[in-house]
């Protein structure tokens, strides 16, 4: 009875360092990318805070970072074998989000550094590092650090305002990076490649956030611009802000069933 009783209660694989250290031979890639993100965030903290980290070397490393990870999303999604100069395979390339914040950090690696531009991939960072994070912690034991947990659920939690805030700050770094260029903090050419960035978000099927958020400012825009007493040339910047927007809008296919 006591042998049936204790099989019985044996509901799961066995959890612990050796489980831990099982999980991580059979999911290499998977474990590397939390290691990249969670140094991403670090990064980002030793920029805003430098107590130990020059805040230049930070804000770079967490580009690399960013890099690194979509490098090895692209990995994952788009395996070797199937890497070719084709039409069909460019236009696959451009679909994936990984490789739009590959190209994001390139674009920003000759940048003055700024807290807005380590905004999105400090998000989407955080919100996958705490994703794993619950994922080892279910390999170390279901009681393993509870404050973790805790930490993890909240982030887990606000994950949708995440992905809003990360799509803004995405939006809202374009007219930022014109003004960057004007004053000579950026290339001349990094606001027409930062747009090709926007676009591709915009377009992305994976990711409607950066769509969604230009459609709730456009409607943000357009009630503001219908209030009595507004002055005219701020109804009138408003609305051309509005048409320029959706005059440089790219079409979005509808995605795949």
């Amino acid at each position: 009875m006591s042998e049936q009783s204790q099989q019985a209660g044996d509901t799961g694989p066995p959890k612990g360092i050796p489980a831990l250290k099982a999980h991580i031979t059979a999911n290499k890639v998977d474990v590397a990318l939390w290691g990249i993100r969670v140094l991403t965030v670090l990064c980002t903290i030793g920029y805003v805070l430098p107590v130990f980290n020059n805040p230049m070397s930070a804000f770079y490393k967490a580009l690399l970072g960013n890099a690194a990870t979509s490098a090895l999303r692209l990995h994952q999604r788009i395996p070797a074998r199937e890497i070719s100069l084709s039409r069909e395979f460019v236009a696959r390339f451009f679909l994936e989000d990984s490789a739009h914040y590959l190209f994001y950090s390139l674009i920003f690696m000759n940048v003055a550094p700024s807290l807005l531009i380590l905004t999105p991939i400090f998000l989407f960072a955080l919100l996958h590092a705490a994703s794993y994070s619950l994922t080892i912690l279910d390999t170390l034991g279901q009681n393993s650090m509870w404050v973790a947990r805790l930490l993890i659920s909240l982030v887990e939690f606000q994950s949708r305002n995440i992905l809003r805030a990360a799509a803004l700050a995405e939006i809202v770094l374009l007219p930022l990076v014109v003004l960057m260029a004007l004053f000579g903090y950026c290339s001349l050419l990094t606001p027409f490649v930062y747009y090709y960035f926007v676009t591709w978000r915009y377009a992305s099927r994976r990711n409607p956030y950066t769509r969604n958020t230009f459609r709730e400012l456009r409607v943000l825009a357009e009630r503001s611009a219908a209030k009595p007493g507004l002055p005219a040339f701020v109804r009138d910047g408003l609305l051309a802000a509005v048409r320029l927007s959706c005059r440089l809008a790219p079409p979005v296919e509808p995605a795949p069933q």
